[in-house]
């Protein structure tokens, strides 16, 4: 009997759960779970991320291909509807389905640092339709860094860097998120890992994402502008000197032990 993680992954959602995922197995590596991604890609380098076992599966439908019945899965998705669900725990022996809007944040982001990047824009993981192209004059107004997602297009990558000063990889992600004093971002975990470090995170809902963190943020304070809104944006930035935050409960080790205790692990 094995254990599985899947995650909801890929160049059109970005990387969300895939991150909040590593965090938990970290917290879980003595018990041998297997992740499985719904891209190939990024779980190639799983194991950068610290995670030991990582399969990609291209779509959710595929999970029985690699688990057999009787065996236990946290589910991390939306993709599956009713049905689907139920068919999963009567093949599973345990079943967890992690809520869209689960707060886990990685204990690293809670270490108080200098905040040596003044204003960052990462626009997310994913940005299929090259979105973050209409943000450029705004963001040379406002001498923002920028952080490149996970999925990009390489012939997009020139132009970012002749009109952005400051262009920071994929692997510099904790650093970026970590030494940001104000981090504009449609990552809702960009948002809470920022917070959690000391940070002004401002949210940009997309219309493509989830609503599901909305609430949490406007208990926490945090600025919510629609992606085309950048009016809204300019006049955020100039409050954010009197704009007071709140800083969200850790949930990460709570949820680890419910994990544990649901799957017996």
């Amino acid at each position: 009997m094995k254990t599985y993680y899947y995650v909801h992954t890929g160049h059109r959602i970005g990387l969300d759960r895939f991150r909040r995922a590593t965090t938990i197995l970290r917290d879980l590596k003595e018990q041998n779970i297997t992740l499985l991604c719904s891209d190939f890609r990024i779980a190639q380098i799983a194991e950068d991320f610290g995670v030991e076992s990582c399969v990609g599966i291209d779509v959710v439908r595929n999970i029985p291909q690699i688990a057999h019945h009787g065996d236990k899965l946290i589910f991390d998705s939306d993709e599956a509807n009713p049905i689907m669900l139920e068919d999963m725990k009567e093949f599973f022996s345990a079943f967890i389905h992690i809520d869209t809007a689960q707060v886990v944040v990685d204990k690293k982001y809670c270490e108080q640092k200098n905040k040596t990047i003044p204003l960052a824009f990462f626009y997310g993981d994913d940005d299929y339709e090259k979105d973050l192209e209409g943000f450029i004059p705004f963001l040379k107004e406002v001498d923002a860094s920028v952080l490149l997602g996970f999925y990009y297009f390489l012939d997009f990558l020139d132009y970012l860097r002749d009109n952005i000063k400051n262009c920071y990889d994929f692997e510099d992600y904790d650093e970026v998120i970590q030494n940001s004093k104000v981090l504009i971002t449609s990552s809702p975990q960009a948002v809470l890992e920022n917070l959690a470090s000391g940070g002004c995170p401002i949210y940009i809902q997309r219309e493509d994402y989830t609503t599901s963190f909305n609430e949490l943020f406007k208990e926490l304070n945090i600025p919510i502008i629609k992606t085309n809104d950048v009016a809204s944006l300019k006049q955020t930035l100039a409050g954010l000197e009197t704009h007071k935050y709140y800083y969200s409960k850790q949930n990460t080790n709570k949820l680890t032990k419910l994990i544990k205790e649901t799957l017996n692990l």
